[in-house]
């Protein structure tokens, strides 16, 4: 039986995806081992304190969110030991029935974007998730390859469209010449993509919950969307419905830092998944 993580799934991942929002909820929850918060554990900032902090949290948090969504970035701070331990708790979520999200933000052309590919999105690689994050911004082509090779292994890719940072504005709200914004072109890019998919297509995007409601038209995407901003960054329930409607439908609410901070108490951190998993619901 193939190792949790290195073998391609055969379901696609939007119809994945949609059974697990059935089952447990639409909350994913961020596995962000912040140096903040391991103090706040109690932890010390080294590969010890990281592993602790990060299997602790995904033993708890991957029995009941549909989604993990681990930050590479912190992870990687640590070198090739905060890498293994990034391996254990894709393993480690797996085994718990989670889907994995891994927060990359990768995004290059030609072979680089293929060693990235290669190394989160193949059956074969140690660090291949359920999905992954991709960043469009050297032109949405260049992740053709990646969103190929995702959905054909029945893996998902959630493209950056419109982030919850402040800075993004500027960019992401910057008019083409077709009038429409940088972001909602990637929008209306992925919604292509999606357009033969059935309940739920494999490529998604981020969308912040702190948006203005509006100020995108996500009516024909028919993927998930990554709503970042939820929690400790002040979007509410009512947030969520005033951007992305009554239904939700498709819609991950993140939260990382604001659920960790329930920790290190398990049954403070498995009581804070269910009070917002029934918030959202």
């Amino acid at each position: 039986m193939p190792e949790p993580g290195k073998a391609a799934a055969t379901a696609p991942f939007g119809r994945r995806l949609a059974e697990k929002i059935r089952e447990r909820g639409p909350l994913c929850a961020g596995i962000d081992p912040h140096p903040g918060l391991l103090a706040d554990w109690g932890l010390e900032q080294n590969v010890s304190g990281l592993e602790e902090f990060a299997l602790s949290a995904v033993r708890i948090l991957a029995a009941e969110a549909a989604v993990i969504k681990p930050q590479s970035a912190f992870f990687e701070a640590y070198g090739a030991p905060g890498i293994a331990v990034l391996e254990q708790v894709i393993t480690e979520a797996r085994l718990a029935g989670a889907l994995v999200l891994l927060d990359v933000k990768r995004g290059d052309i030609g072979s680089t974007m293929g060693a990235y590919t290669s190394a989160y999105l193949d059956g074969h690689g140690a660090l291949a998730a359920d999905a992954v994050t991709l960043s469009p911004y050297l032109g949405f082509g260049s992740l053709t390859a990646a969103i190929e090779t995702a959905r054909a292994q029945g893996r998902g890719v959630i493209v950056l469209a419109r982030t919850s940072n402040p800075e993004a504005a500027e960019l992401q709200n910057a008019l083409l010449p077709n009038g429409k914004t940088v972001a909602q072109s990637i929008v209306d890019q992925v919604a292509a993509i999606n357009a033969d998919a059935g309940t739920l297509g494999d490529v998604g995007v981020v969308v912040g919950a702190t948006v203005a409601p509006g100020e995108l038209d996500l009516g024909a995407l028919n993927g998930p969307i990554l709503a970042p901003g939820f929690g400790a960054q002040g979007a509410t329930v009512s947030d969520l419905r005033a951007v992305f409607g009554h239904e939700l439908r498709g819609v991950l609410p993140a939260s990382s830092r604001d659920l960790l901070r329930r920790g290190p108490d398990p049954a403070a951190l498995r009581a804070g998944v269910r009070e917002i998993q029934a918030s959202i619901r």
